[in-house]
């Protein structure tokens, strides 16, 4: 049985441990006993909306407790404030975001986050709003995807494995746009909007391309999906933590509890992470 490695932090000057407890602060809580350094032991985790908090809090953070960890929580609303926070210290990771979204926040906002480890992904899905069914898609039919490139492109891959449009494909899916398409038979209206802000507007359009972790979030049901999409690997969720930060004992502690065998039991066992697309070790 796999388990989460206790942190352990070498010997140091008692001239670092003073140096180390005055300019603490922020995600990075640190040592005020005197004496070697205590190893870090306090961890801030961020989210936005979906499945990702429930899934930490009940099948991770008893695994980091019972390794000496202490563990808080801190909700988000926006994927890029977020990354921010971790990069700059406010917090230690987050859980919302595959890597593709990942590589375009580095880029964008001149930060250096790292991917630690993959977790178990709700799905991208195609729901009905004012039409029911795929069979009878009506000329100009409305149809949202995400406004975020990437998960657009991934919106647009669905109704392109439905063969309602035509696309050529991109090396970037961060470069995508609705121009990229180039046959549009039943001349649909495919508009882009704030991927939160998908599942409220449902009913005004008459198919979506959500999200899974809004999908969740939401209160949708994959199962009453019109079309699931077969999700590339590259847009499975992870961990992020600063680069710096991979290798810390902390973050192998994150990243051991989710390969362990209790994780996958615990996913497993419960029915609501059923068809969720999972890391390569479930097997």
């Amino acid at each position: 049985m796999k388990h989460v490695r206790a942190a352990i932090l070498g010997t140091t000057t008692a001239a670092l441990l003073l140096a180390v407890t005055a300019c603490g602060g922020g995600g990075a809580a640190q040592s005020t006993e005197s004496g070697p350094a205590a190893a870090k032991t306090d961890i801030t985790v961020g989210f936005n909306p979906g499945p990702y908090s429930e899934m930490f809090q009940d099948g991770i953070v008893p695994l980091l407790e019972a390794e000496g960890y202490s563990v808080e929580s801190q909700e988000f609303t926006d994927g890029i404030v977020v990354n921010v926070a971790v990069s700059t210290g406010e917090i230690d990771a987050n859980i919302m975001q595959h890597p593709v979204y990942l590589d375009f926040i580095n880029a964008q906002e001149g930060i250096s986050n790292a991917a630690l480890v993959q977790v178990p992904t709700p799905r991208m899905a195609l729901f009905g709003g004012k039409s029911s069914s795929v069979d009878d898609v009506k000329d100009g039919a409305t149809v949202s995807v995400p406004n975020s490139p990437s998960n657009l492109y991934r919106g647009l891959l669905i109704l392109r494995d439905l063969g309602w449009i035509d696309f050529e494909d991109v090396d970037d899916p961060n470069t995508a746009d609705i121009s990229i398409i180039t046959d549009n038979p039943h001349n649909l209206d495919i508009v882009a909007i704030e991927n939160a802000q998908q599942v409220p507007a449902l009913q005004d359009v008459d198919y979506a391309t959500i999200q899974g972790n809004f999908i969740v979030a939401g209160g949708l049901d994959h199962d009453d999906a019109l079309a699931v999409e077969d999700q590339p690997l590259q847009f499975s969720n992870v961990v992020a933590v600063r680069e710096e930060d991979v290798e810390s004992d902390w973050a192998q502690a994150i990243k051991a509890a989710y390969e362990s065998d209790e994780f996958i039991d615990y996913v497993e066992s419960d029915p609501q992470y059923d068809g969720y697309n999972l890391p390569a070790w479930f097997e």
